[in-house]
């Protein structure tokens, strides 16, 4: 069993570390207090209390108070492909030792010059800009990147200058050729797209990923097809909820109405799959159960010093179904190893929550619910019954439990890299005192991170 974990350690240690999936991981990082930010933010928005609302109504004479929330909202999340645009491309550069500013700066401009307008000739779209627009802004970044620095060492597009010029404008003039290049090239692109008759690329896209799945009927089997798709999007960095959002309101919400009509009229109620059926059920802490991430960090996995960081960090916009912070700060997002109980863990619960409605044992869901209700509070709302509140809780169990191993592997990972590091600085200390030299080679660590690494001996 311990060969086969070590192999599999050994697997993922080995994708974690890839150049581009590894400058992904480090760009959302870079943005992550922004996300953080937007996290709090939007729940003072959207906290289900309904005397917290009406107090801040009453003092501020209406709604106006939910501006602050929604500016702030704006420059975190509301551009987030934008950000990461720009830190992805910053970070793949640097791994090839190129100019990661210069890197950056192409990267954003190329991703500009395939987004279609909101007006004639100005207007920048949000829509694509936040978290809808991130699989595209991934893409560009990677491309533009390569195409950057590989161009950026061809000594025939080096514009020489005279000695005396300052380093940072001998440095810009430099990247002049590969830069214009990369950013045409997009450019092109976008030409050829409206000659295909395709104006918007990012709308395109987004179509191309809802039409297959409209036609979902409400069945157990398309639950599961739409939990899985959901989920396999946001390991693509795409906002999978917001995608699938129109084939949720379109299937599932009539459901809702037609049992809350039902209960009203005393009659047998018709549906167990309904939009309050995934917020109260699957939804535990936002998209993929991350709750129970949350809760298994805590558990199996405080000796990783960032999910632990990242997990205290979240629990509270967790608990309101608030889950960025999770979802680009460990990150989630192309995680080769979080990315199986990330999908496997909202596909167990809609399969389980259906068994126990379909058999009885808990009601049909009779609510609607808001999104930010709390896990377990929620399943009582929906159902009007303790009973619902149980499976919510029975399923954040079930969600620590699947991912509990996941998390062990990640710490035995992070320890194992620790260790190495930590071989490396007694490698250099023991180099600087044989040859009396003041450089040290090599990462230096924290205590806290020798003292880790100690006890895990």
């Amino acid at each position: 069993m311990n060969g086969k974990m070590d192999k599999f350690m050994e697997i993922g240690g080995r994708i974690g570390a890839q150049r581009h999936l590894a400058a992904i991981r480090d760009g959302f990082v870079i943005i992550m207090p922004l996300m953080i930010l937007g996290s709090m933010v939007t729940l003072i928005n959207n906290l289900p209390i309904e005397a917290y609302q009406n107090f801040m109504e009453m003092i501020f004479g209406g709604d106006a108070w939910k501006q602050f929330g929604g500016a702030v909202w704006t420059g975190t999340f509301a551009i987030v492909s934008l950000l990461i645009a720009f830190t992805i491309s910053y970070q793949l550069a640097r791994s090839y030792d190129k100019d990661g500013l210069s890197a950056g700066v192409v990267s954003f401009a190329s991703l500009l010059a395939i987004t279609t307008p909101i007006a004639e000739g100005s207007g920048l779209p949000l829509v694509w800009a936040g978290s809808q627009g991130l699989f595209i802004a991934i893409i560009v970044a990677l491309v533009s990147t390569e195409i950057f620095t590989r161009l950026l060492g061809n000594k025939r597009l080096v514009m020489k200058m005279p000695p005396s010029v300052p380093t940072a404008v001998a440095k810009s003039f430099a990247a002049l050729f590969p830069a214009m290049i990369a950013i045409s090239i997009f450019g092109l692109i976008k030409v050829f797209t409206l000659v295909a008759g395709m104006p918007d690329i990012h709308q395109a896209f987004f179509d191309a990923l809802q039409e297959p799945v409209s036609k979902l009927a409400n069945t157990p089997g398309s639950a599961i097809v739409l939990a899985l798709i959901i989920h396999v999007l946001w390991f693509f960095g795409l906002h999978g909820g917001n995608v699938m959002e129109p084939v949720m309101q379109a299937v599932y919400l009539p459901a809702i109405e037609a049992n809350i009509k039902a209960f009203e009229a005393g009659l047998e109620i018709p549906y167990i799959v309904t939009k309050p059926f995934f917020d109260a059920f699957m939804y535990l802490g936002g998209t993929g159960a991350t709750l129970g991430l949350i809760i298994a960090v805590f558990i199996a996995g405080r000796r990783h010093k960032h999910y632990r960081n990242i997990s205290g960090l979240s629990a509270g916009p967790s608990l309101f179904n608030i889950n960025e912070p999770i979802l680009f700060g460990f990150p989630i997002v192309l995680n080769p190893l979080l990315i199986i109980p990330f999908i496997l863990t909202p596909v167990v619960l809609v399969i389980f929550s259906y068994v126990m409605i379909a058999t009885g044992i808990v009601p049909k869901t009779v609510n609607l619910i808001p999104w930010t209700t709390p896990p377990v509070i929620g399943g009582f709302l929906a159902t009007g019954s303790w009973k619902g509140a149980v499976l919510a809780a029975v399923n954040l169990i079930i969600s620590v439990v699947i991912y509990l191993p996941f998390v062990k592997i990640a710490e035995r990972i992070e320890v194992k890299k620790l260790q190495e590091e930590l071989a490396l600085q007694d490698e250099a200390d023991a180099r600087h005192q044989q040859n009396g030299s003041s450089i040290q080679d090599g990462p230096i660590l924290q205590p806290e991170e020798k003292t880790l690494i100690s006890s895990r001996k």
